[in-house]
């Protein structure tokens, strides 16, 4: 009896560490998640399970029930709204990086604008051009957006112009491929593109910081999901983020 209950303790540990952890990340981290899930697994984890999208949409889906061990949003709000419903471990809550957004234009087109008060936006649209950026209404993105266009008194022109997207990569896939002249993308998203060139960068003064907090969702709370958050504020995973361009908090 003893000897079993021996084994049943040396073993526990190790089911505990085989689980596969599944990642909710906004849109930007895509790239930097998937560096680090392939550092997770060099270190004798399984490979992370990973779903990208829009920080409210992936809140929404927590909210409803889905499975998910780690939520990584591109801003406060939406970790706030997963919060105040009590479906994270508040312990775990910490915003480890940051980022900024910027103006992005076809690389066949390139341009370069000093973004200020009334500079000419409409201008860089033409005549029937819009503009791409994550809806408003819910993408983080599309709220800072919104938060720099109104600062710069140039929203309630641009609002009829907007050509609005479900996520920021979205946003940017429709200025590489051409469909819209002018997008506004978070600059880490900028940087992995070769179809965008970027004509300018919005004054952080003119919009809420840039902050991704990641948190353990309480549901999928459980020694692995922690060990991946230390992890995550780790040196490999740092150096991964600062590769791509975030700024590490």
């Amino acid at each position: 009896m003893r000897l079993l209950l021996l084994a049943l303790i040396l073993i526990v540990p190790l089911v505990a560490r085989a689980q596969q952890l599944t990642v909710m990340a906004a849109a930007s981290l895509t790239d930097s998640m998937k560096d680090i899930s392939a550092l997770w697994e060099k270190a004798g984890h399984k490979p992370l399970q990973m779903s990208f999208g829009a920080s409210s949409t992936l809140a929404r889906q927590i909210e409803q029930g889905a499975p998910a061990h780690v939520f990584a949003s591109a801003d406060e709000q939406w970790m706030d709204y997963l919060a105040k419903r009590d479906l994270i471990a508040a312990d775990t809550r910490k915003s480890l990086l940051g980022n900024e957004i910027v103006l992005v234009v076809p690389v066949v087109k390139p341009q370069h604008v000093t973004i200020v008060p009334g500079f000419d936006l409409l201008g860089m649209l033409g005549s029937d051009g819009r503009l791409a950026v994550g809806d408003p209404a819910h993408v983080p993105v599309g709220i800072y957006a919104e938060q720099a266009l109104r600062k710069l008194g140039l929203w309630d022109g641009i609002v009829p112009r907007l050509a609005r997207t479900e996520d920021v990569r979205a946003a940017l896939r429709f200025v590489e491929l051409g469909e819209a002249p002018v997008g506004i993308v978070y600059a880490t998203d900028a940087a992995i593109s070769k179809g965008v060139s970027i004509a300018g960068t919005f004054p952080e003064s003119s919009h809420d910081p840039v902050t991704y907090p990641f948190a353990v969702i309480k549901a999928g709370d459980n020694p692995e999901a922690r060990a991946l958050m230390t992890f995550l504020e780790g040196p490999q995973a740092r150096e991964v983020f600062v590769r791509r361009g975030f700024k590490v908090e």
